[in-house]
């Protein structure tokens, strides 16, 4: 797959084939590019860990904030959930801020889950306290942002920017997933 055509297919997916297992393995893989991105100033402060039993996928589920701009929706129903996560973290031992290693290393896992015929989502709300303490991590770990990791289970459709300019992403009633994307024009500017 060309870099277009993977980029493309890496969207936010928030419902997935729960029934299938992410193997250890492959999320270790998914680390290992993580580790040979590029790090500010070489520190590598991020720590990752991985999660696909159904008792830790449970614990960090109940932490997560599923969709901002679909306030009525829960989140998936059992069946329909991530069988497996990355919880990022940063060490504290190592650096006190994390520059942009946070997105980079997201990013790159998530175009390797897809590589692979996964897909995932990224997830800043998380209640980080409840996390910590539910996972029973040091306290020089700070809960960064969680991946979650499947099979996607929905379709989610890339569209223009309406002329209300109304960026959020909807679902129609057939759960196709909506996400509007501003024009290539509408984002270079010419000096």
């Amino acid at each position: 797959m060309d870099i277009q055509a993977l980029v493309e297919k890496n969207r936010s997916y928030r419902r997935f084939f729960e029934d299938e297992p992410i193997p250890s393995e492959l999320l270790k893989k998914l680390v290992e590019l993580a580790r040979i991105t590029p790090s500010a100033a070489n520190k590598q402060p991020l720590k990752y860990l991985l999660s696909n039993t159904a008792e830790m996928n449970a614990m960090i589920f109940s932490t997560l904030g599923w969709a901002a701009s679909l306030p009525d929706w829960p989140g998936p129903v059992e069946g329909e959930r991530p069988p497996a996560y990355i919880v990022i973290l940063g060490d504290t031992r190592i650096a006190k801020s994390w520059s942009v290693d946070p997105g980079i290393v997201m990013q790159t896992m998530l175009l390797g889950a897809v590589d692979k015929g996964l897909g995932g989502c990224i997830f800043g709300s998380v209640k980080r306290g409840k996390l910590t303490g539910l996972l029973k991590l040091p306290e020089q770990f700070e809960i960064l942002y969680v991946l979650a990791l499947g099979r996607p289970r929905e379709e989610v459709k890339l569209e223009g920017v309406g002329e209300d300019g109304d960026t959020r992403y909807y679902r129609d009633e057939n759960h196709v997933h909506h996400v509007p994307k501003r024009g290539i024009n509408d984002l270079i500017i010419e000096a």
